[in-house]
């Protein structure tokens, strides 16, 4: 991680989840990461909406010049980055991976911006939806409004790297317990 707010974040992170995976949701206590609230956000993990923002600090919706509260995450990035970055939030939720990436987007007069995100997992319970948090940094100091995100490279950290050899619908049949039924040919 190259930002200090990332490393900050991270730290905290880390240090709240202990020896398991991740920490619970409740864990994080807003008032210890004061500083960097308006950085963070929490994301649900709904596939089918872009993963929408459920919570954003106000210095990641001026970035980006809205509210972003159930807006689209994945809407954010350049169609062509899309599934790579989609692919990744469902690494770090599913897997329980940390990641973080490097990313440049096109502010309002054109010119590039480079941004530090850090995308952290929540532990799972029973019976709740699935959620991350993460925390988006930009480099330059001036805050412009910013479109068409673009992954420039990412990395997962943390416990053993996902396998993603054996597609992950595959896997979950692997881990399926009970009376299964397979089609077959008549």
């Amino acid at each position: 991680m190259k930002h200090p707010s990332n490393r900050e974040f991270f730290a905290y992170w880390d240090e709240k989840r202990g020896g398991a995976r991740a920490p619970d949701r409740s864990e994080i206590e807003p008032g210890a990461v004061r500083d960097l609230l308006g950085d963070i956000f929490v994301l649900s993990y709904d596939a089918a909406s872009g993963y929408p923002f459920r919570v954003a600090g106000t210095r990641v919706c001026a970035l980006l010049g809205c509210d972003l509260k159930d807006k689209s995450f994945s809407a954010l990035f350049a169609p062509p980055a899309r599934r790579e970055i989609e692919d990744i939030i469902a690494v770090v939720a599913e897997e329980m991976l940390a990641a973080v990436a490097g990313i440049t987007a096109t502010s309002e007069d054109g010119s590039p911006a480079h941004l530090e995100l850090l995308l952290l997992p929540f532990n799972t319970r029973a019976h709740t939806p699935l959620s991350l948090t993460g925390l988006l940094a930009p480099f330059e100091s001036e805050h412009k409004q910013l479109r068409d995100f673009k992954l420039t490279s990412w990395r997962y950290f943390g416990h053993p790297p996902p396998q993603r050899l054996v597609p992950r619908a595959l896997r979950k049949l692997k881990i399926a317990r009970g009376f299964m039924v397979y089609e077959g040919l008549s």
